[in-house]
């Protein structure tokens, strides 16, 4: 059964970036009713490292510091819906192990490649191991509204999860879909698989009382990824919904480059859902 636990975890440092964003997070707390719980990592530097570099440093973060570095930036009155963790290690393992033993509904990184935020390989593997949905948002981007989101639709990918987190947000927000496809073949739009899939993609979202509209982008001899990064800096959306798939290679850790591409490319909040994630019971949506 699928325990939906109302809860996020943001991972931040308590410095500049971290502070751009927890008015992010504030604003997920606010809008959706959910418990963030503040992350924060002390790393273990390399022994050599640790050698040569001691007196340099950090001074160790406790949750304590975290709070209060959190009570700067969030108004006192959300602040009792805040809790904080800290762990010590490395950053990428234990965020996967959060995802999976924390009971959290997605987990909330930075994807500007700030000094504190995760390198575009960390967070490509994240993206592609975590247990929860990843929010990969840009600290210099507010989110003040989500009243468009954009789904981008590939036919080798299964879409029953990012429908069900796409009826979420669309009803949350009361949110209006737009579901878009590349079509680089030269191809009749209508009798392409990528029309039919859009389509009935579409008809299900309807169904749930979503208002969504589907956009086929002919661009035959064009990489996808281009085309779809185009369309969303012309349609400009508050956010982007997608189902990742693992290209394969000899560690497999690396998520599809049309994936990753999106994630890193655009500057709005990007949500991403992979295989590893339990599907949500369909009749969750009926409860919102």
């Amino acid at each position: 059964m699928y325990y939906r636990s109302n809860n996020i975890v943001v991972y931040l440092s308590p410095d500049y970036e971290g502070k751009l964003l927890l008015q992010h997070s504030l604003f997920f707390q606010q809008t959706l009713g959910m418990r963030v719980f503040i992350c924060s990592i002390n790393e273990k530097p390399p022994l050599l490292k640790f050698f040569f570099t001691k007196k340099q440093l950090k001074e160790k973060i406790t949750p304590e510091k975290l709070r209060e570095f959190t009570k700067s930036t969030i108004p006192a009155k959300a602040l009792e819906h805040f809790s904080f963790r800290v762990k010590s290690g490395k950053r990428l393992p234990l965020l996967i192990r959060q995802s999976k033993k924390g009971g959290y509904e997605f987990l909330v990184v930075d994807k500007s490649n700030s000094k504190s935020a995760l390198n575009i390989g960390e967070l490509d593997k994240l993206i592609g191991h975590s247990y929860c949905p990843v929010m990969a948002i840009h600290k210099n981007h507010p989110i003040t509204k989500i009243k468009k989101i954009v789904i981008p639709v590939d036919v080798t990918q299964s879409t029953k999860k990012k429908l069900l987190w796409a009826t979420y947000f669309a009803k949350k927000y009361q949110a209006r879909i737009i579901i878009v496809s590349a079509l680089t073949l030269n191809l009749d739009i209508k009798r392409s698989l990528v029309y039919k899939n859009s389509e009935k993609i579409k008809s299900i979202l309807s169904k749930r009382g979503i208002e969504c509209e589907v956009q086929i982008l002919h661009t035959p001899g064009q990489k996808k990824h281009e085309v779809i990064l185009n369309f969303i800096q012309e349609e400009n959306p508050d956010m982007v919904i997608i189902r990742t798939h693992q290209e394969s290679n000899l560690k497999n850790t690396r998520i599809g480059n049309f994936v990753s591409e999106l994630v890193h490319s655009c500057k709005i909040p990007v949500f991403t859902v992979n295989s590893f994630i339990p599907a949500i019971p369909d009749d969750f949506v009926h409860r919102l």
